[in-house]
């Protein structure tokens, strides 16, 4: 009988310590998980997880980030946002938000400017702006690079000349760059250099895409008082013929070898070899940690050597065609009459690669340090091109570069890629379809039940 109240105790005392410890251990998770955030995204497109990109630009972000959700009473609606805005408070813990329902404060809608159901205003740094459904990281992204950007001066622009257009819907204009870079909270300028008595010392830079038509003696003058002031630039470069701009060049001591790149491995990617690629980069805050491949149509050689006289500093930012060359002017204007696509190495006449084609030049000037960027190939800019590789995010990262903004040089978020399966619409598609149809709806639910009833009639038999 003792023994029985000893062992009734004995199991008595282990069944409490078994759930005081259960206890103790739940407590711990919870006030663990309450400082300490771990996720992991199984999706294929990781759809869940933010670009390198936004945590990039999240990381430079040093002050808090409000948010303000105007949205109904829906749960799931609220689910929706609540998820998304949790993918950038993994990386930055400082964002908050709050819901705020239309219907019982009408006014603080109305004052906020409110239009659409689930509309966000975000707000850092006295700064706000305004999201609207369709919440995509790409929008949200760009919409915290506008707000963090403490450069709002703008981008001046060189017109009149049949250059590449930043406002511009042809192939060879530069609107779609010109689209990306509004999006970042950029704005533009287009100083008349016929009237204008100089080049406005307020803005960002000055960017001459690729003139067709000489520039007048008057524009040359205004612009090179620019430079000489302190003035950021961004040239394109199309031509061997500078159309009246050699003032420019001589003295930012540009070298410009006549010919055109000629890259046989691009032949691998279906392009023409007058297409140069490349994902090789020189030592530069322009290209740090930049990796992704980009491609330059027709790209010319490119040279600065830095003076004293002018104290630049050059840096080295594209090498192409490692394997390829530089063809010279007169042999590729006999492959261009001929069309030959065979087209061969000639040691007399062209220049092995790698071929550089584009230069950083840098100088202090006064309190603030004066920038320049010429690249070699208009091209890779252009509306035809943009979309290629990492074209969009090399231009991006000069224009943030000549701009100041050092610290919003990164990868730019992309869309997610789309994951819906597309069954095409042939007999086999279809028998495809009604394989997936019924095998889902009828074969793997009968072959689970005749595998459970045959186990059952095992077990009873044993």
């Amino acid at each position: 009988m003792k023994s029985n109240r000893k062992l009734r105790f004995q199991l008595f005392m282990q069944n409490s310590m078994f759930v005081l410890l259960f206890l103790a251990l739940v407590g711990l998770v919870g006030y663990i998980t309450r400082d300490y955030h771990v996720s992991h995204d199984v999706t294929q497109s990781n759809r869940n997880t933010l670009t390198q990109g936004s945590i990039n630009i999240l990381n430079q972000m040093k002050k808090p980030v409000n948010i303000t959700v105007f949205v109904s009473l829906d749960d799931e609606y609220r689910k929706i946002i609540n998820d998304f805005i949790s993918r950038y408070q993994r990386s930055k813990r400082d964002i908050s938000f709050t819901f705020v329902n239309p219907a019982e404060q009408p006014k603080m809608a109305q004052d906020a400017g409110i239009k659409a159901e689930g509309e966000l205003v975000v707000e850092y740094e006295k700064h706000s702006e305004h999201l609207i459904p369709p919440y995509v990281e790409q929008d949200m992204t760009n919409l915290l690079v506008r707000l963090s950007r403490t450069n709002q001066r703008a981008i001046m622009y060189l017109d009149g000349h049949g250059e590449r257009s930043l406002i511009g819907i042809k192939n060879h204009d530069l609107g779609e760059f010109g689209k990306q870079l509004k999006t970042k909270g950029f704005k533009f300028a287009n100083p008349n250099l016929t009237v204008a008595q100089e080049v406005p010392s307020n803005g960002a830079m000055l960017v001459i895409a690729s003139p067709l038509v000489d520039v007048s003696d008057i524009e040359v003058k205004k612009i090179k008082t620019y430079l000489e002031s302190g003035g950021n630039l961004f040239w394109l470069l199309d031509d061997q013929n500078l159309h009246g701009l050699q003032q420019l060049a001589d003295y930012l001591g540009l070298e410009l070898t006549p010919g055109t790149v000629v890259d046989p491995a691009s032949t691998r990617y279906g392009a023409d070899s007058n297409v140069a690629f490349n994902n090789q980069y020189g030592e530069h805050a322009i290209t740090k940690n930049f990796m992704l491949r980009t491609l330059f149509p027709e790209a010319r050689k490119i040279e600065a050597h830095g003076s004293d006289e002018n104290g630049w500093q050059v840096s080295h930012l594209i090498d192409v065609a490692p394997n390829g060359w530089l063809k010279s002017a007169l042999a590729s204007a006999k492959t261009s009459e001929k069309n030959d696509k065979k087209i061969s190495f000639n040691a007399k006449t062209d220049i092995p690669g790698p071929i550089n084609i584009a230069v950083a030049l840098e100088r202090k000037y006064g309190k603030k340090g004066q920038r320049v960027v010429v690249v070699g190939s208009g091209s890779f800019l252009a509306n035809t091109f943009i979309g290629n590789g990492g074209n969009l995010d090399l231009g991006v990262n000069m224009i943030n570069w000549l701009s100041g903004d050092d610290n919003l040089i990164t990868i730019q978020p992309k869309p997610l890629k789309d994951v819906n399966i597309i069954i095409p619409s042939t007999a086999a598609g279809v028998a495809t379809a009604g394989l997936i149809f019924f095998g889902f709806q009828y074969f793997i639910p009968l072959l689970l039940l005749i595998s459970g009833i045959v186990i059952w009639l095992r077990r009873r038999k044993a």
